[in-house]
């Protein structure tokens, strides 16, 4: 089976391992990967049956957003197991919005990737919310990053408010909706109607609560996601599998369910 890496953040040759080491030091974590570039991702991933991948890259200012989508949609015209999604800012202007979703959907770009946290602002900050109304009419999907326990701009009642207000918004709140609060995203999202991501996850909560974190919250609603360059994809993906589900499952978590999160299933 070919497996999709629903979540991959790739940069520049030229900034890759100072924005890779920047990422390490956000989190306060070891890098397992040197640096994060395409050529990197593809490198990791040979002889893996990790085929495609879901990539993005984040803006922490407004003028960076436009560079920033023409660098992954070049990617994704590079390599075809690519698929790219755009970065958009709190602090683009209406029209600005509209601009930049044109400009990155025309040069292919298929969703949209925002992490509250490193853009410093709230995930339903009223700025925000153009950014999901025009999601949901495009039927652009969204990963979103959800969860920290040092900072309440991605908290999990926030994307509740946001599935709720936009119900037809098809998004992955990654990292099991709420990395490293893991119980309160049970507590907020397990009956929202939303995808997950596992990524960045299993090297704090292990193989068992993987398994029953998936379960939870829904085999049919679980991706897999190695957050590349934050961690080996390969090395991700051994250890999922290793979590002890069904054939029939991995099914879903490896491949099933990112197709349907895409729009192609």
């Amino acid at each position: 089976m070919d497996v999709i890496d629903c979540h991959c953040h790739v940069y520049p040759e030229r900034i890759a391992e100072r924005a890779t080491a920047a990422v390490g030091a956000f989190y306060d974590i070891h890098m397992d990967v040197e640096n994060g570039t395409t050529v990197g991702l593809l490198t990791a991933c040979e002889g893996s049956p990790i085929k495609r991948f879901v990539i993005h890259s984040v803006a922490t200012r407004a003028d960076q957003v436009r560079s920033i989508n023409d660098f992954v949609a070049d990617e994704c015209a590079a390599h075809p197991e690519f698929t790219g999604f755009m970065t958009l800012h709190q602090d683009l202007t209406d029209n600005e919005l509209q601009t930049e979703i044109d400009h990155a959907c025309e040069r292919g770009l298929r969703g949209i990737k925002l992490h509250p946290d490193t853009q410093q602002v709230d995930m339903d900050d009223p700025r925000l919310m153009r950014v999901y109304e025009i999601a949901q009419a495009r039927k652009l999907p969204m990963i979103i990053h959800t969860g920290d326990y040092r900072y309440d701009y991605s908290h999990p009642r926030r994307m509740k408010r946001i599935l709720r207000d936009f119900p037809d918004l098809v998004v992955n709140a990654a990292h099991f909706g709420g990395w490293s609060i893991f119980d309160l995203a049970v507590e907020y999202l397990e009956d929202e109607n939303c995808f997950m991501d596992m990524s960045s996850s299993m090297a704090l909560i292990g193989r068992r609560r993987t398994r029953e974190l998936t379960r939870l919250h829904g085999t049919d609603r679980i991706m897999f996601g190695s957050d590349f360059p934050m961690w080996s994809p390969t090395a991700e993906l051994d250890e999922f599998v290793a979590a002890g589900f069904s054939d029939a499952e991995l099914e879903n978590l490896l491949r099933n369910n990112a197709l349907r999160f895409l729009g192609e299933a």
